[in-house]
Order: C-alpha cells, then structure tokens, then sequence
C-alpha cells in the first residue's frame, strides 16, 4: 500500500513539475515573436516565477522515484537506470540550452536574474537590441524537443520496463 503511494506521489509531482515548467515553455515561444521590451520584461518575470515550484517539483519527483525504486526492488533494472540518467541529461541540457541564454537575458534587460539557483537583483539594462541579440540564441523547439522527447523515453522505459 505504502508503495502504491509512493508510486502515485512520483507520478503527481511529475505532473506538477511539467505544468510549472508549461509557463516557460509558452513564454519561451512567445519570446521570439515580441519586440517590445517591455513585454519581453515582463514575460521573463513570469517564466521565472515558475521557477520555485519546478525546483521542489522536481526534488520531489526523484525523491519519491528514488524511494519507489528502492521499495520495489527495481535497482537490479537497466530501465531504472537509463531513466535516471536520461533526467540528469535533460536537466544538463536544459541549463545550457535554456537557463543560462534566459538568465543572460534577464540581467541584459535589467531584471533580476539567476545563475546556478541564486538569484542576483537587477542591474542596469543594457541596450533592447543587445536583449533581442541574446534572445534570438535560444531555441524553443529544441528545448521542447529535449523536454518533452525525454520524458516520453522515460514514461516509455518505466511503462515497458524494457530491460
């Protein structure tokens, strides 16, 4: 009973976690079409707004994966693994295509902004084309294509359990 819980708690966080990380997503798209700089301002405000619950979301989620994969014996599976390291994977490649080019952009457009989980107060802004210059390096198909590919593969390994 108590793994069932357990099983079903994983499951809902992740669900938390990919509806938080939703917010970015949009804003992501929705960043490469806006040329008002107030507008850009304010949707990487919102999109770090979501960043809280998607960090707890996520501890949670492996917390309670972790947790199942002990209750359930499932150490001894290639499955559990792969799972395990396509997350770190995703989560590497998320902060390099995603993280670091947003946070740029926060501080160039004189919002605060985070590195590595902390976040700094504004500074001054710099110019709406240097903006535009570092957001125009981000790609929301392929952050969209990693995301949302590598959770497929992982619902896939956890469903099939393939070895």
């Amino acid at each position: 009973m108590f793994y069932q819980l357990v099983v079903f708690l994983h499951v809902v966080c992740i669900f938390g976690y990919l509806l938080a990380h939703g917010v970015s997503a949009a804003v992501a798209f929705a960043l490469k079409k806006e040329r008002d700089i107030q507008r850009v301002r304010a949707l990487l405000d919102l999109s770090a707004t979501s960043q809280p619950a998607r960090t707890y979301l996520m501890w949670a989620f492996l917390i309670f994966g972790i947790t199942a994969t002990i209750q359930g014996g499932w150490w001894r599976f290639g499955w559990v693994w792969a799972s395990l390291v396509l997350v770190i994977i995703i989560v590497v490649l998320m902060v390099v295509f995603g993280s670091r080019i947003y946070s740029e952009a926060r501080k160039a457009a004189g919002i605060r902004y985070n590195i590595k989980g902390k976040w700094f107060p504004s500074e001054p802004a710099k110019s709406d084309d240097e903006v535009f210059a570092i957001l125009a390096k981000t790609n929301p198909a392929l952050l969209t294509i990693i995301g949302y590919g590598g959770f497929a593969i992982i619902t896939w390994l956890m469903t099939a359990k393939p070895f």
